[in-house]
């Protein structure tokens, strides 16, 4: 895996971030301390999505950077928040899933 695939990864785990931050801004009383959080994440996801554009399609990095940032945060949302889990949802999850690794397998 080249550096720059590195840092997609790892843009894409930082946009997981944001939105968990939001949430937990919303059910916890830390709400200042979450929104903080979320605000590095994105400049952090930000950061590393512009490091991996230097060597990786820009249509490659932003789908793969938004399609790591769905999944994560929909698994998140299932695991922890108890989010609904219908069949179609699962299958919708897994179609992203097959979309990242197809485009990482294709560059």
């Amino acid at each position: 895996m080249t550096i720059a695939w590195t840092y997609l990864f790892i843009a894409g785990l930082l946009e997981i971030g944001w939105p968990l931050g939001f949430k937990l801004s919303q059910v916890t009383p830390y709400k200042v301390a979450y929104i903080i959080m979320a605000v590095i994440c994105m400049g952090l996801s930000g950061l590393f999505l512009w490091l991996a554009q230097r060597d990786i399609p820009i249509g490659t990095a932003y789908a793969v950077w938004t399609g790591i940032g769905a999944a994560g945060t929909f698994l998140i949302g299932l695991i922890v928040f108890h989010d609904p889990g219908s069949m179609m949802r699962i299958l919708s999850f897994l179609l992203i899933v097959a979309g990242v690794i197809g485009l990482r397998i294709a560059t």
